[in-house]
């Protein structure tokens, strides 16, 4: 895989704070960047936490939460078609864009470990913190019978437990972000089983 360290921490320009694009703009992008109907699913779902988590637990208006969802719904945008440019495409696209610098930085920090950026801000880390543990539980869902119907946090917590299974995933990002957010991974774990099958595909 190519370096992905990104080599800055400094994104977007203050004057373009609280800047978005349109849910039908971000969308759009979404869908003829990336390809892969599976991780158009992990965007989405990822989105739609961080907008949650952003209305239930932050307390954001609808502006607020939108910033959020967009964080999430774009933080893979560039990884289907361009993985050698993961973060570095998608981070130049919207700083053309004039977008807010908080969104763009949450995405160069959703993963430390390489893009060399570290969660600051409670959007960073949150949106590090769904990344992995979001797909984990999704991955699960398909394997049960009755999908995401009657799914506990222990049940997660055995397959997270399971290196071979979701083996893609990372379970020391997983460890990472918990503690940096500074949340208990079975209450991450609660919130993203009682969230995610609500998330709205497109």
């Amino acid at each position: 895989m190519a370096n992905l360290n990104l080599g800055r921490n400094e994104f977007g320009q203050p004057e373009n704070a609280g800047n978005t694009l349109t849910k039908e703009a971000a969308q759009e992008l979404l869908l003829s960047w990336v390809i892969n109907t599976k991780l158009r699913v992990h965007m989405q779902q990822v989105g739609y936490l961080m907008q949650r988590w952003a209305a239930e637990k932050e307390g954001l208006d609808e502006q607020g939460q939108w910033r959020w969802e967009m964080a999430g719904l774009l933080h893979d945008a560039d990884w289907d078609q361009w993985p050698d440019q993961h973060c570095i495409k998608i981070i130049t696209e919207l700083e053309s864009r004039k977008i807010c610098p908080e969104i763009i930085r949450a995405i160069a920090s959703h993963g430390p470990a390489y893009f060399g950026v570290d969660p600051v801000t409670q959007m960073d880390k949150m949106l590090y913190a769904f990344d992995e543990l979001s797909g984990l539980v999704h991955a699960y869902s398909l394997m049960r019978p009755g999908g995401y119907d009657s799914m506990d946090v222990k049940g997660v917590k055995k397959r997270l437990k399971e290196k071979s299974f979701a083996a893609n995933v990372s379970r020391d990002d997983i460890q990472d972000a918990c503690e940096r957010a500074a949340i208990a991974q079975d209450d991450l774990i609660a919130f993203i089983v009682k969230h995610q099958p609500s998330a709205v595909l497109f």
